[in-house]
């Protein structure tokens, strides 16, 4: 029972993180190939990852090609229907919030069914839930979603480790998932609906140093 909801769950996650590159590629104006491609990497790419680090091989879109025509369905769809989409920026947002929410709680599921220390699993959230919209975005020339100020990186942790902590405590895994899922998706919501921010570093400016690698006089 518990394999078929992470099947599904898996499914649905792949392919709403292939829409939010289908969306990508409709912000960049890209052909039908391009729309294929990242869709494709957004998609597939965390699980790839997640599965290679882990040592699963074959990766598992090469076990179950599903996955594959997964993201190739939605970018055809993406393709066809975007322009239909006002806000498309919104929506991309949105859709990546969705697919970060379930991708985190995926890798750190995987990681603990490879046997691996909690703390690892937690990592494996967040490398699953991150890496395909990282290359989604410096393929497309944008600023990584990781990257920027608002919290990103720190809801997939939060999911995970949630998940994580939780199965470690005997709690039923259905519920573990759904307590990680509420727990990154919310935080990453307000994050986006209210601009919520880790603390930067603005302590001064950077001194200027001469060709030689040496300090202006005071």
């Amino acid at each position: 029972m518990l394999e078929t909801l992470l099947y599904w769950i898996d499914l649905a996650g792949v392919a709403v993180f292939a829409l939010s590159g289908a969306l990508t590629a409709a912000r960049k104006h890209m052909d039908i190939f391009g729309f294929v491609l990242i869709a494709t990497v957004t998609g597939i790419g965390g699980g790839t990852l997640r599965d290679l680090l882990l040592g699963l091989t074959p990766v598992f879109w090469v076990k179950e090609p599903v996955y594959v025509a997964i993201t190739c369905g939605v970018a055809l769809l993406g393709f066809l229907t975007a322009h239909l989409v006002e806000y498309r920026y919104r929506l991309l947002l949105w859709a990546d919030a969705v697919g970060l929410s379930v991708f985190c709680l995926l890798g750190a599921e995987a990681a603990l069914a490879a046997g691996v220390s909690p703390g690892i699993a937690v990592v494996m959230g967040l490398m699953s839930a991150a890496f395909g919209g990282l290359v989604r975005d410096i393929l497309c020339a944008e600023t990584p979603l990781i990257l920027r100020k608002e919290i990103y990186a720190t809801a997939a942790v939060l999911g995970a480790a949630v998940y994580v902590g939780l199965a470690q405590l005997g709690l039923e895994r259905p519920w573990c998932l759904l307590a990680g899922f509420l727990a990154a998706f919310l935080l990453r919501a307000l994050a986006l609906l209210k601009g919520l921010s880790l603390p930067i570093y603005d302590r001064r400016p950077a001194r200027v140093y001469d060709d030689l690698g040496k300090p202006p006089p005071r």
